[in-house]
């Protein structure tokens, strides 16, 4: 999937896949809910939203008839590291974001 955002353009083709969460479900649930992290050969992060008919992914198809979908949508640094903390990334943290963390 790709998309331009404020003149850049966001690439799952192209970037690398850093990080997958999902809720658990099959794709053919209509409850599936993913969030993939990737990272452009730049350096921008982003993350590859995807949804069921029943997430906040629905989208309305008509007749009161509802599908799932997929959208980009670019981050911050900080976003990434409270995206990886509560998304069970604690590899990645460690890999991208040593320097950013501190013994408790």
């Amino acid at each position: 999937m790709k998309r331009i955002v404020n003149g850049k353009v966001y690439n799952t083709e192209t970037a690398e896949l850093v990080h997958e969460w999902w809720n658990g479900r099959s794709t053919s649930d209509f409850r599936h809910r993913s969030k993939d992290l990737y990272r452009t050969k730049k350096g921008a992060w982003f993350i590859l939203h995807a949804g069921g008919p029943m997430t906040d992914m629905a989208v309305s198809c008509g007749s009161n008839n509802y599908t799932g979908s997929k959208s980009i949508e670019p981050i911050s640094e900080g976003d990434v590291l409270a995206f990886l903390e509560t998304h069970g990334g604690e590899e990645v943290l460690e890999k991208y974001f040593a320097d950013k963390l501190e013994e408790a």
